[in-house]
């Protein structure tokens, strides 16, 4: 059995853990985001885990957008930091 990793953000920004918290709650893009992202990986998941399956495209494309949310994330987290 093949172990696949999420890559929730507080696994992936440990260091802005306390921030993801706040900004989810308080910051209404940054929640969207949040809950984007989470579908996303969840769905890169399932297909890695083979309970879905896609084409080859599909899955670079899926990968690729979890790629440019978490940019977003990251770059709203930053922001956030320095305020």
């Amino acid at each position: 059995m093949t172990y696949v990793q999420h890559h929730d953000l507080a696994h992936e920004f440990p260091e802005f853990k306390d921030q993801i918290h706040d900004l989810k709650t308080h910051d209404h893009k940054f929640a969207q985001l949040f809950d984007e992202y989470q579908k996303v990986d969840k769905e890169i998941c399932r297909i890695e885990d083979g309970i879905e399956h896609h084409s080859d495209k599909e899955v670079d494309e899926l990968k690729l957008e979890r790629v440019a949310l978490k940019d977003m994330l990251y770059a709203r987290l930053k922001a956030a930091a320095r305020a």
